[in-house]
């Protein structure tokens, strides 16, 4: 018994390559420095990776967000 697969829209596949050179850069980064420190740690040394690695990104980028109608 076969399985079919489908095969792999260009965008899915350029989706699923960002988000494995994402996910590495995040899993060096936590090996490097372990568990246990600030956010602000981490966001700084991912950054850095992330421009090693070419990968485009914006740091503390606004979004709207609203919480029971207000603005947060």
């Amino acid at each position: 018994m076969s399985t079919a697969r489908s095969p792999v829209l260009p965008m899915q596949a350029n989706v699923n390559d960002i988000s494995a050179r994402i996910i590495g850069a995040a899993i060096d980064v936590h090996r490097a420095l372990g568990p246990g420190l600030l956010e602000s740690a981490y966001e700084q040394c991912l950054a850095h990776e992330f421009s090693l690695r070419e990968i485009p990104f914006q740091r503390q980028h606004p979004l709207p967000l609203a919480y029971q109608g207000h603005p947060a």
